[in-house]
């Protein structure tokens, strides 16, 4: 899968990697398109850990899997590292909203739904 990077030039990284840490919990990198700016301090990628069903807690599921603004920015701080906050998030790229909100959906969605990977 080519991608394109900030340079402009095709890469074959993808732009999220899907790892399990030590403790086996599955967590994703964003890359973020454009970096989160807080004081002096630039985010520039944030992991998102697989989230367990606590985290889902006041939000309807399927508006998790429709990526539901409202219900991702109650999903996102609770499961982001570094923990973004909701103004974070509301002020987000929409690009950036739309890799993370992905991410999510994958997480929560049974691998017998899942397409395999050629």
């Amino acid at each position: 899968m080519d991608k394109t990077n900030t340079a402009g030039e095709l890469s074959d990284q993808p732009a999220a990697e899907t790892k399990k840490t030590a403790s086996s919990v599955q967590t994703q990198t964003i890359e973020l398109d454009t970096p989160i700016t807080r004081g002096s301090k630039t985010i520039n990628h944030v992991d998102l850990r697989k989230p367990l069903a606590g985290a889902l807690r006041g939000v309807a599921l399927v508006d998790v899997l429709q990526m539901d603004v409202v219900a991702l920015t109650t999903v996102l701080p609770r499961i982001t590292d570094p923990a973004l906050t909701e103004a974070d998030i509301r002020n987000m790229d929409p690009a950036d909203l739309v890799q993370m909100g992905a991410a999510l959906t994958e997480f929560v969605t049974a691998k017998k739904f899942k397409l395999p990977v050629t």
